[in-house]
């Protein structure tokens, strides 16, 4: 009969968490300890090793608050990440190792945000369905905007009208290998004069992420008569883009520039490819519970709502 047992990550796992992480059925880089302890100081690492015997088959990414896990609050998503071979029945077995584990050790809730199907093409709610059957419920239920790139593209008319008015224009796309343009010139003081807000990653930290992942992480920037106007940060993953950030100035508002970097963005991760491009959430603090105006823009660009739900189990 196999054992199995669960122990909490530690800096010694480094290498064999990662080796992990690079062959795992429902992984992406953001799983990587590079990317997910460039801001470790604002979380308290929680994140789980589950063995079949010896043999590493499952992790989760998580950060302890009190008696509370998260998977993980400093990720996007997360969620149980295992191995390709696993079937449903030992996803049952590995997460009844994870809960009698947080039982021990006396965690009262766990909340769990798993990844969007759409990043996994293997399939990924064998956790889903255990989870529900175990007492978890449904927390929060969010609208995520993506585009199936398999599919053809459904940009509206008016949006297509005032992209070729653009492209007259003379627009200068460029991908930049750094970031203090758009950063300093268009994201920070755009979220700042809209939102009173700052961008989650400061430029350094997503300057070090960049040298760390130059593949998964790219930026693209549009210029009118040599002045950046407006640009997208990507994270790209094998099968998925996801804007991560988006922005323009005033001058490229009145452009339209941001319509016309997404467009030429999208047609270009279409012909290499790509099977989502996945341009996020549209949540807001209003009555509604998301922005409207976001929703029809992305909804213009192609998008289809897909959910991003979040899970909480109560384990006292």
């Amino acid at each position: 009969m196999k054992n199995y047992s669960v122990k909490q990550y530690q800096e010694s796992d480094y290498t064999n968490w990662n080796a992990f992480i690079g062959q795992a059925k429902n992984a992406t880089f953001l799983f990587h300890r590079d990317f997910m302890e460039y801001h470790k100081e604002r979380f308290e690492d929680f994140s789980l090793m589950v063995f079949e015997d010896e043999k590493l088959i499952a992790v989760l990414p998580a950060n302890k608050a009190g008696a509370k896990v998260f998977s993980h609050q400093g990720l996007t998503y997360g969620g149980l990440v295992y191995s390709a071979k696993i079937n449903g029945e030992k996803v049952e077995i590995i997460l009844d190792s994870l809960l009698s584990f947080f039982k021990e050790n006396e965690i009262e809730s766990f909340y769990c945000k798993p990844i969007p199907f759409f990043y996994s093409s293997g399939g990924n709610h064998e956790t889903d369905f255990f989870l529900l059957k175990r007492g978890t419920f449904l927390d929060k239920k969010e609208m995520n905007l993506a585009i199936n790139l398999a599919m053809p593209l459904r940009i509206s008319k008016s949006k297509l009208k005032h992209f070729r008015k653009i492209e007259a224009l003379d627009l200068e796309l460029v991908e930049e290998h750094r970031f203090e343009s758009f950063w300093e010139l268009v994201l920070t003081p755009r979220l700042f004069e809209k939102h009173n807000a700052k961008p989650v990653h400061t430029l350094q930290e997503i300057t070090k992420l960049k040298e760390i992942f130059p593949n998964n992480i790219k930026q693209f920037s549009v210029y009118y008569e040599g002045v950046i106007i407006a640009g997208i940060t990507l994270f790209e993953t094998e099968t998925v883009v996801k804007s991560q950030y988006g922005a323009t100035t005033k001058k490229g508002e009145e452009l339209r520039a941001l319509d016309f970097l997404f467009i030429r963005l999208i047609q270009k991760y279409k012909s290499e490819g790509k099977l989502f491009f996945d341009m996020g959430i549209v949540t807001d603090d209003n009555e509604k519970g998301y922005n409207a105006g976001l929703l029809k823009q992305k909804e213009e660009l192609g998008c289809s709502v897909y959910s991003q739900d979040f899970y909480k189990m109560n384990l006292i």
